[in-house]
């Protein structure tokens, strides 16, 4: 599933071909994803400028001034940009293009999700207060992600650090990568209570998460399998792992092998003798 970096990496891409064009068409191929697109988007967008691109957790919100355009990549979606200038439009939808939006300059923005569990979706009005977006955590590359927060928020819960930092009301965007990756940073084992982690290790579980995702962008973020980036291209990131993928290989460290168990059903790689 595309995570927090690999969500920016696709708004940094798309940015700078959106920003400030005006929305000449929308073709919707299928509308059927894990929520229905609007089917009156043809209607309603047509015109607009786009403004600004933004994230908001994994969500890429397309501000249209008159709304905001909300799209996800779901469990294994990608957004690409088609430029005229590359000769790359008019080219032929695949069979899972499902969402084109096109631009008075004829570059297209396409949406591409085999699984169908990406969205596109429109939102008048202030877009905090989307039933998706109002009861999210802080941003985990943010000031407001903290040791102090982390461990407020954390007091006489029962469940374990990993869980936790997947729960998009605690921080949104980490996802399984990177959760295990930061983990292992912090020397962390995943499976350890998050009530009962002190102030100290959680410094070092914010400077872990905060460092892991930074490289990760940096890296263009990881193409485990689907992913790609707006122009094709894919992630490296998955080429620094300290544990994620590694089960029954030697750790980088200290040569103990990484363990793999299941978590939440997702699973969790880490190094029993590097993490506690």
């Amino acid at each position: 599933m595309p995570e927090l970096p690999e969500v920016e990496t696709t708004g940094r891409g798309i940015a700078p071909h959106l920003t400030g064009q005006v929305i000449a068409n929308v073709i919707i191929r299928n509308s059927k994803l894990r929520w229905p697109i609007p089917e009156n988007l043809p209607v309603l967008l047509p015109g607009l400028t786009i403004q600004t691109v933004m994230r908001r957790a994994k969500y890429l919100l397309l501000d249209c001034g008159k709304g905001v355009l909300i799209l996800h990549l779901g469990m294994s979606g990608s957004l690409r940009v088609l430029l005229p200038e590359l000769m790359q439009f008019p080219e032929s939808p695949r069979k899972h293009d499902h969402f084109d939006l096109i631009l008075n300059n004829r570059a297209v923005l396409r949406l591409h999700d085999p699984r169908r569990f990406g969205a596109v979706l429109w939102h008048v009005g202030n877009i905090a207060q989307h039933p998706l977006l109002m009861n999210l955590g802080p941003e985990p590359l943010t000031a407001d992600f903290n040791a102090q927060y982390l461990f407020r928020e954390t007091r006489g819960l029962r469940a374990c650090i990993k869980q936790t930092l997947m729960n998009s009301r605690v921080v949104v965007g980490i996802g399984n990568i990177y959760a295990n990756e930061a983990l292992y940073l912090a020397g962390i084992n995943p499976k350890v209570i998050a009530g009962r982690i002190g102030i100290g290790r959680y410094e070092k579980l914010v400077q872990a998460i905060k460092h892991t995702l930074r490289l990760a962008i940096e890296a263009g973020g990881s193409s485990v399998r689907d992913f790609v980036h707006s122009d094709g291209t894919r992630g490296y990131f998955q080429q620094q792992y300290w544990v994620y993928g590694r089960s029954g290989k030697g750790c980088k460290q200290c040569s103990n092998v990484i363990k793999q168990i299941k978590q939440g059903q997702r699973s969790s790689f880490y190094c029993s003798g590097c993490q506690h």
